[in-house]
């Protein structure tokens, strides 16, 4: 049996283990108690979208059931991406008390999730996702017969997301426009397939599409790692593309492959914005633990900070409104501008992308040569649900001599690499990321780590 997977993003399982209907029914209809209690508004209505998954429809309905149960109404906007549901309840202007995003983004297609969505658009912030998770055993509070909540469909929210990218201020539109870039897109069949394609069209790209439909049927594995893209890079070198791109199921993370039919690594996507917006617009960046040391050669660059925050878009997020910050995200392909919005944004992350090749005259393969480049390795470990936090116990003792980290896990800091140890918020696994200045040293650091968390008596 899998675990129900509980953190600041929401819940997530395998559909018919331990994500069901019924469960679904009643974490919905909480969180719309939840969100009404707490934002007291006289007309309160939710943002409710999903990705392509074949169980996202059985989940809706469930989802649904609950929010209205409870007298709050509902905003559907179908199948959408995660920041397009984000972006609905933002640009709501508080009318909304926030919303539900049906996905497990990356996972396989037997999981599904809900992601719970503050009346900022933003994830749950960590204290009020634990308030909410220990209300959810409560009877639930069910609204009079006379007070049932009402669904409306809504139908241009992922033109509204495009308007949205297309309005970041330092973008040159008609720059990119006359390049007329060759643009190869992987959608995986998810729920980029309705956003992407227009979106692209409108930056003047001919686009050439793969798994294009959001069938929920995923083509590969969903995860947009390098390992699973080599569709997309052989699509690339046939028709001759500019640059290709991937998104996950629900787009929020964006993986490039440049115009050699390369993919880049997902580290560049974030690489390549930071480098772009702070050209044009100056501030500190913000990451998380695990991603690379090269934003720090950036921000030298720029003369800006770097701050460093666990994992999870919320935990970049919130710093990054806190500190004004112009760009930031995680180095999984997370691109978070907020001239968009507070999250991952992998519509904002192609437009930034674009605009940066548009302005240099440059190949893709060119600007990323002038990044700094480091070697990651990143595994992880399949660990039994109850075993998770013994293993974690060992994870600051297997390099007694080393600086340690405590924020997110265990990230042991070495001169020039490091290593990050932490439980998976998504999977009941133990992810460990290293980071060092070649490729042979960050495999053999990764090895090593495993070695000897495997081997470790406490």
């Amino acid at each position: 049996m899998s675990k129900l997977m509980m953190s600041v993003s929401g819940v997530r399982g395998v559909f018919g283990d331990t994500i069901t209907p019924h469960l679904v029914f009643k974490i919905a209809a909480h969180f719309a108690a939840f969100l009404k209690k707490k934002n007291k508004s006289e007309k309160p209505f939710m943002v409710v979208g999903r990705d392509s998954r074949t169980t996202g429809e059985a989940l809706y309905h469930a989802v649904v059931s609950g929010i209205i149960s409870v007298g709050v109404d509902v905003k559907y906007l179908g199948i959408a991406t995660t920041p397009t549901v984000l972006l609905c309840v933002e640009e709501s202007n508080n009318k909304a008390i926030g919303g539900i995003c049906i996905t497990a983004s990356h996972n396989p297609a037997e999981w599904n999730a809900l992601k719970l969505v503050d009346q900022n658009g933003m994830f749950l912030f960590p204290e009020y996702a634990q308030e909410f998770y220990q209300s959810i055993e409560k009877p639930i509070p069910y609204a009079c017969w006379d007070k049932m909540g009402k669904v409306t469909m809504y139908d241009h929210a992922s033109d509204d997301h495009i308007k949205k990218v297309l309005e970041i201020p330092y973008i040159n539109l008609e720059k990119i426009r006359s390049k007329r870039f060759r643009v190869i897109l992987d959608s995986v069949n998810g729920a980029g397939c309705v956003i992407s394609n227009k979106l692209l069209r409108e930056l003047g790209c001919e686009v050439i599409e793969i798994n294009g439909e959001p069938t929920g049927f995923f083509a590969h594995t969903p995860e947009p790692l390098n390992k699973n893209l080599t569709q997309l890079e052989d699509a690339v070198k046939k028709y001759k593309g500019d640059i290709g791109f991937a998104t996950d199921p629900d787009g929020d993370r964006l993986a490039i492959v440049s115009e050699k039919g390369m993919c880049i690594g997902e580290e560049f996507s974030l690489l390549l914005a930071e480098k772009y917006v702070l050209s044009k617009k100056k501030g500190p960046i913000v990451t998380n633990l695990s991603s690379s040391m090269a934003s720090e050669d950036i921000a030298r660059e720029f003369g800006v900070t770097v701050t460093r925050t666990a994992v999870g878009e919320i935990n970049v997020g919130k710093s990054m409104k806190a500190m004004n910050s112009p760009v930031g995200g995680e180095g999984n392909g997370g691109v978070i501008c907020p001239d968009v919005h507070y999250t991952r944004d992998a519509m904002a992350g192609m437009a930034l992308v674009l605009a940066y090749m548009a302005e240099e005259f440059k190949p893709l393969s060119e600007l990323v040569m002038d990044i700094p480049h480091y070697f990651f390795a990143k595994e992880k470990l399949d660990v039994q649900p109850e075993e998770l936090d013994e293993m974690m116990s060992r994870a600051d003792k297997i390099y007694p001599d080393a600086k340690i980290d405590y924020t997110d896990g265990i990230k042991i800091i070495f001169e020039n690499q490091w290593v990050h140890i932490r439980k998976s918020g998504t999977e009941p696994i133990i992810r460990v990321y290293v980071e060092a200045k070649t490729q042979e040293q960050a495999d053999q650091l990764c090895a090593l780590s495993i070695k000897k968390l495997l081997e470790y008596k406490i």
